[in-house]
């Protein structure tokens, strides 16, 4: 599959230009919107028919990509080329701040790589978009018993990684805009251990799509707010794992504080 970037990095065009309804529709987010809910629609139809496969998966990432720079987002997107290089599978551990990094992940990663997120039980339950997220062989959880959703992480995690897919996991409870140490659990640490592959820490500020109040995954936009997206280069665990626990958070709060004001 082609990769939407060749680079090892990515900015926006400071002249690139917006679609015309965005500009006529005044700022609202309704251009925004519209284009999102055709892209999910289209996949769910696909997810459906039992068709939406990698290729599909990619061009929807890359439809969503698209949307948000015609609607004004700017990208800055750096280490692409620590995903390009890895030649086996491995642990992405991000931290979490709205709905976009999920939709834009996959047109990073899939041409290089098979991959699958750790998600709560109620994304593939969803009545809209469930059916594509159950089409990506996910690792689901429910958030209310630690123990068992450790026990699965652990067991389908390990057998996926085996199969050659990596896997991205969230390690903070929700979506926060703000990054919080001591909710951002170790768990992508330890899977990546006992099955003993590398891990990739990645520091995103994705502000720009907002939760929303009613519809959370699609909230309001901020065009004023760039969209930030750092993948560091893969290392093995070893040892206990705190080292390199610690390792990943202070990699995500010093982007962040790079990111602060913009």
């Amino acid at each position: 599959m082609q990769p939407l970037f060749n680079t090892s990095s990515y900015d926006t065009p400071t002249d690139k230009p917006r679609f015309f309804l965005d500009r006529l529709a005044l700022n609202t987010r309704f251009v925004f919107v519209a284009g999102v809910v055709n892209v999910i629609n289209n996949a769910r139809i696909l997810a459906n028919k039992g068709c939406y496969d990698n290729k599909a998966w990619l061009k929807s990432s890359t439809d969503i990509v698209k949307i948000i720079e015609g609607c004004g987002g700017k990208f800055h997107l750096r280490g692409l080329d620590n995903i390009s290089s890895c030649r086996e599978p491995v642990v992405f551990i991000s931290n979490h701040m709205s709905t976009l990094e999920t939709f834009v992940f996959p047109c990073l990663i899939t041409p290089f790589m098979n991959v699958t997120f750790v998600v709560k039980d109620s994304l593939v339950k969803h009545p809209f978009f469930g059916s594509i997220m159950r089409s990506r062989n996910p690792i689901v959880v429910t958030r209310d018993n630690p123990r068992e959703d450790f026990k699965i992480v652990m067991e389908k995690g390990k057998e996926l990684l085996k199969k050659g897919t990596s896997v991205i996991i969230f390690p903070q409870s929700t979506r926060a805009l703000t990054f919080e140490p001591e909710n951002f659990n170790s768990l992508g640490i330890k899977l990546a251990k006992a099955a003993g592959v590398k891990v990739i820490p990645v520091a995103i500020k994705t502000d720009f799509w907002g939760n929303g109040k009613i519809l959370k995954d699609l909230g309001p936009i901020s065009r004023n707010k760039h969209i930030y997206m750092n993948f560091g280069e893969p290392f093995s665990i070893k040892g206990s794992g705190k080292e390199e626990h610690q390792f990943i958070v202070d990699f995500i709060q010093a982007n962040l504080n790079e990111w602060k004001n913009t």
